[in-house]
């Protein structure tokens, strides 16, 4: 899953981002108003963490273009304590959710992970595919209740098929979800961690769940 932080206090913005990122989010940081705007245009993310006050544009202009433009991911507001104006301001342009500062970062990561749930209308934070099970909200995945044991990487991967299941992911979609802005990856990435994801979830001759589409992508789904 992808999240744009978008603050311009670079200590609280490094220490967002790095927790995100440990959380196994891909993560964009900016702490310019005009380059967030770029960004959140850009790309295609789960979530954004959006602060109010910014160099450039404020956060309460962003979020305005953002919903003029129809663009309908989550976003996150971060606001200081008194303003409450501010905060019923974004609510009103259509802000997901708000926090205050100071805050702490696990009820940061909670409200991330129920926007992103919202995000696929995965109101369960456990999301099943036959004996597949991925918690969205503990960032683990089991199949017939054995844990898969999955690399930061690998979990994201599976909750993005798993938040689309029975549908075609194209590799595109994959690589925007799962890949920052600057990632130095290789083009053949997305392959490659999906033949890791098939060895670990077919451990112990389970039948195959990750299936490929040729030219079109991969699915997650009971076998046919």
């Amino acid at each position: 899953m992808r999240v744009l932080v978008v603050e311009d206090h670079a200590p609280l913005r490094k220490a967002v981002a790095r927790g995100l990122r440990d959380a196994g989010y891909a993560v964009d940081a900016t702490g310019d108003g005009e380059e967030g705007l770029w960004f959140a245009e850009t790309n295609d993310y789960d979530a954004i963490v959006l602060d109010l006050m910014l160099p450039g544009l404020d956060g309460l202009t962003i979020l305005r273009r953002l919903r003029d433009a129809g663009r309908k991911t989550h976003v996150l507001i971060l606001t200081a304590k008194g303003d409450v104006a501010d905060r019923v301001r974004g609510l009103n342009l259509g802000a997901d959710d708000y926090l205050v500062k100071p805050f702490a970062f696990a009820e940061l990561l909670a409200r991330v992970r129920a926007l992103v749930r919202r995000t696929y209308d995965a109101k369960d934070p456990v999301i099943r595919v036959a004996d597949l099970e991925v918690d969205t909200a503990a960032r683990v995945a089991r199949r017939g209740r054995e844990p898969l044991g999955l690399t930061a990487r690998e979990y994201a991967l599976l909750e993005l098929l798993a938040f689309r299941a029975g549908q075609v992911v194209s590799r595109t979609a994959i690589w925007e979800h799962v890949y920052e802005f600057d990632s130095e990856a290789h083009s053949n990435v997305v392959d490659v961690y999906i033949g890791y994801l098939r060895r670990k979830t077919e451990r112990g001759g389970r039948p195959r769940l990750i299936h490929t589409r040729r030219g079109e992508g991969y699915v997650l789904g009971e076998p046919s």
